[in-house]
């Protein structure tokens, strides 16, 4: 009845201000903004860093290194590439017209994985034929969009071979394929299915983008295996993804002689000021961290042509894009190639619009067949998305029952894992690190409670954990004098949440500190939409990137705030220092895991509510509310139930452990 009663009390507070003590106050909404704006000046720092190391970059052996370096970084950041294997291409049907024709072709850029795609071949000009390979953007139709048609039609009647693919989640490669639905499990939507998969490829230490970028690569193989084509005037094009995959595919392979990205090129400082993160393909983690920035893509294809399109209307800034080109620009000049590399801006919005295809054929004209050819765009019959299929159904994973990612990515865990690290080796890895010494904390009012029969005393203190974040948190004194055992409760939805349980905790004796980790509770970001697919399926999606992207990821920053905690703990004049133990929920429950492993001063760990393991997440064709919770390539060295081995014998209790969906698990 006592318990009861005490939840109760610990409900009914939870809309209390005593408890959210900021939320009434201009404090809030600084609290809500301190780790999107920490992360960003985290960011920022390492951009600026990275701008005083390539300013050196002037001269044709500096830009080589540069060139190695790049190659280097961003290789190793995807997870590497796979073998190359036969493509085992096949031309599944032919679309006959009178300027040119397309072949619908299958094949694999790996052994199972199939791509389909359609095969522009012109009528008029004289083989071997400039070329054009399309990477595709994130629109609907995929390969059928009737704004790539218009380019690959206008291309192939100038007399270039065209080559567009469909990239995954997209036209006739839906990895989350549901014949119920009659599409994809992740809400229809590529980019969710591109996210939701990234999170999965990361803990493998892979970016999604291994597998969109090597697809590009192997559909290059087959472009330069056809007759038709001259491997010396291959162009890259494409808009939105496509513009990010030119950008990638330029930078990663030599074979390109002229690239055009569109309505892409901005900054990392103005997407992280503006936008943020966009899906899981577009980040590469840690990319910010390894010094890399967008002009980077352009810089290394130096001094190759080279022409940004840019949109003044996108949702990509405008300032970003010509910031990227002033940099670049500088170093096509340096080389004595500033004719090499151009910018055409269009007042309109995001898309592959007339004005900047109109630029392409001129950009691509000039540098791929050596002539001026100022035509406008032609009137082009634009077919539907069954009538460029290459298969029958429409689905790959339907019909041809091959690897998907998922598949892909289960394999590359069987083959790849080596075994669990120890903790030092693991604190290593993971960058734990939190600061040391006193907390200096920042009282912030008290007041007397009475819940049910105990009374205690609440103190209410801002945390600073490191400079540019201070974290609310209440401090729960019991009557009982002297020095008293203490637990540090960590709630994913925040101290208020947490106050049925500290009021109990405190009842009994003890001193508890009920803190909000960054990110949660009153540190919330105001900027998720849990109202969307994006935000139920992800969260935290943008600070959990930002973290990832700049190279120490957000649970481990969080437990690091628990390691802080532990500390204003420690040196409290009523804890008794040898007993603190973490009593740790939903959100909080990983982070509270790494810091009892790493942490020797908590004596035992409470987890409520814990995802069961990483392994579940990637076995798991769809998972909901992780990326706040995962470490890139921890697959690779362990897994959380080694955590828990770790911890201790009878650290590390876990309750309510929870599918990647968030829903409990049956007991076994």
């Amino acid at each position: 009845m006592l318990l009861t009663s005490l939840l109760a009390a610990g409900l009914i507070a939870q809309a209390d201000p005593a408890l959210n003590f900021l939320a009434n106050h201009v404090d809030g909404r600084e609290a809500a903004q301190q780790l999107p704006r920490y992360l960003k000046a985290k960011a920022f720092r390492m951009l600026d860093a990275r701008a005083a190391t390539v300013a050196g970059v002037r001269s044709t052996a500096a830009l080589d290194a540069r060139r190695r370096e790049v190659r280097a970084k961003l290789t190793e950041a995807l997870g590497g590439f796979p073998e190359r294997t036969p493509l085992n291409a096949r031309v599944t049907g032919k679309l006959d017209f009178a300027t040119h024709t397309v072949e619908k072709l299958i094949f694999e850029s790996q052994p199972g994985f199939h791509v389909t795609a359609n095969l522009y071949l012109p009528k008029s000009g004289q083989a071997p034929h400039p070329a054009i390979l399309f990477p595709l953007g994130h629109e609907g139709g995929a390969k059928a969009h009737e704004a790539w048609q218009e380019v690959l039609i206008t291309f192939a009647k100038r007399g270039y071979v065209c080559l567009a693919w469909d990239t995954l989640g997209q036209g006739e490669r839906i990895q989350m394929w549901d014949a119920d639905l009659n599409a994809s499990k992740g809400s229809g939507s590529s980019t969710i299915e591109h996210t939701l998969l990234g999170l999965q490829t990361l803990l493998m230490g892979d970016s999604l983008a291994r597998y969109t970028i090597w697809d590009g690569i192997r559909a290059l193989d087959y472009l330069i295996s056809r007759p038709e084509v001259d491997p010396k005037r291959i162009g890259l094009t494409g808009n939105s993804g496509g513009g990010t995959h030119t950008s990638y595919l330029g930078a990663l392979d030599d074979r390109f002689a002229a690239a055009a990205p569109s309505c892409y090129l901005t900054t990392w400082r103005r997407l992280l000021e503006t936008i943020g993160p966009q899906d899981a393909e577009q980040c590469i983690p840690p990319s910010i961290a390894l010094g890399l920035d967008h002009a980077d893509f352009a810089e290394v294809f130096a001094p190759k042509p080279f022409l940004m399109l840019v949109a003044v209307r996108d949702f990509f800034s405008v300032a970003g894009a010509r910031h990227t080109f002033a940099e670049a620009q500088r170093l096509y000049d340096s080389l004595g190639q500033a004719a090499k590399f151009d910018k055409f801006e269009a007042d309109d919005g995001h898309g592959y619009t007339k004005p900047r295809r109109e630029r392409a054929y001129r950009f691509f004209s000039q540098w791929l067949e050596g002539r001026e050819n100022n035509e406008a765009e032609p009137q082009n019959t634009i077919l539907g998305e069954p009538q460029l299929w290459a298969t029958r159904s429409g689905q790959v994973v339907e019909e041809l029952k091959g690897e998907t990612v998922h598949s892909l990515n289960l394999k590359r865990f069987a083959a790849l894992r080596r075994g669990t690290a120890d903790i030092e080796q693991i604190r290593r890895f993971t960058g734990f690190a939190p600061p040391s010494g006193r907390v200096a904390a920042i009282p912030y009012g008290s007041t007397e409670r009475r819940d049910v029969v105990e009374s205690y005393t609440i103190e209410k203190y801002l945390l600073p954990v490191e400079p540019g974040l201070d974290l609310p948190a209440l401090l729960y004194l019991p009557a009982a004098t002297g020095k008293r055992p203490a637990t540090l409760l960590a709630w994913g939805a925040g101290k208020a949440q947490a106050h049925g349980a500290a009021a109990r905790l405190a009842a009994s004796g003890r001193v508890v500190l009920s803190m909000d980790l960054r990110g949660l509770g009153e540190t919330r970001p105001v900027s998720i939409n849990y109202g969307s697919d994006w935000g139920r399926f992800f969260g935290d999606y943008e600070s959990s990137m930002t973290a990832l992207l700049t190279g120490k990821a957000l649970v481990i920053q969080r437990a690091e705030d628990i390691a802080r905690g532990v500390d204003f703990l420690a040196g409290h004049a009523r804890v008794d220092a040898a007993a603190i133990a973490v009593e740790a929920r939903e959100l909080g429950a990983v982070p509270a895991l790494y810091a009892t492993v790493f942490d020797r001063r908590i004596t035992g760990t409470r987890l409520e509510r814990m995802v069961e393991s990483y392994e579940a997440i990637i076995r798991n064709r769809l998972h909901r509310g992780q990326w706040e919770n995962i470490v890139t390539g921890a697959l690779k060295h362990y897994d959380l139930p080694d955590l828990v081995r770790l911890a201790g014998a009878g650290r590390v209790r876990i309750a309510e452990p929870l599918n990647p969906l968030g829903q409990p698990i049956p007991a076994r």
